[in-house]
């Protein structure tokens, strides 16, 4: 019995032009609009006074704009430019309140400080794992930048200040020349609070080069690789920072 090759070749026609089935574009990832929409409802059960904020934002920028037509005798033309200036207003604001909102949930929780640093961007290595931590899961991050490698700790800082000096001394063995920074992250007395740990990071002192800065990253892998693992009792997964809820502000 001969075969139907023409049916055959058509059915693949079809199957190389047709659309994907429903069931596979359930993994695709919410769109813009919708994450934008999932942010502004997260930071306004956090901060319900973020809507007025940004109305606020909006119609100061309207209201310039309008002064300034009128001022120019061209109101309509300079009102067509200020609304889309006032809805990034509105923006800006809420892009704000949303880091502030996401700090205020992430305080007390583990791996705080390490989602902290996740507000960096360019020029930064930062680790997802912290790199030590005690029966009392105060824990360190690492990062390294152009100031050299600093390390943020979380947890009280009296308890943590043994950790982390015998980390600093560990990583000065191989890297006598890098300078090494200490942030203690926390909300007590003498601690840098999670909101600003990035901008304190970004206010050190810039001592080595871009090249310099994966040379270090090399020779601290190098390190990792060799050294004793986290402490029985202290669950790495359980402290490693939430980035993703960072991105989405």
């Amino acid at each position: 019995m001969a075969k139907n090759t023409d049916g055959d070749a058509s059915a693949k026609k079809r199957g190389l032009f047709s659309r994907k089935p429903k069931a596979e574009k359930t993994n695709k990832e919410p769109g813009r609009l919708k994450q934008i929409g999932q942010v502004f409802q997260m930071t306004r059960r956090s901060d319900p006074m973020v809507v007025w904020w940004m109305v606020l934002a909006a119609v100061a920028v309207i209201a310039v704009g309008l002064l300034i037509g009128l001022l120019i005798n061209n109101w309509i033309t300079m009102l067509i430019i200020a609304i889309p200036l006032a809805l990034l207003a509105a923006m800006f604001v809420m892009s704000r309140r949303a880091e502030k909102a996401a700090f205020t949930q992430l305080e007390g929780r583990p791996g705080a400080a390490g989602a902290a640093m996740s507000v960096l961007r360019r020029g930064w290595i930062l680790k997802d794992e912290p790199i030590a931590a005690n029966r009392h899961q105060d824990i360190v991050f690492l990062a390294i930048g152009r100031p050299g490698v600093i390390l943020v700790t979380e947890g009280p800082t009296n308890r943590v200040r043994d950790l982390v000096n015998s980390e600093r001394k560990r990583i000065g063995r191989v890297l006598p020349n890098v300078p090494i920074h200490i942030i203690n992250a926390g909300s007590a007395e003498g601690q840098t609070s999670l909101a600003n740990v990035g901008k304190e990071m970004k206010k050190l002192p810039k001592s080595i080069t871009k090249l310099e800065v994966s040379a270090v990253d090399k020779r601290l892998t190098t390190l990792s690789m060799n050294r004793m693992p986290i402490p029985k009792g202290v669950d790495p997964t359980k402290v490693r920072p939430n980035r993703r809820a960072m991105r989405g502000r």
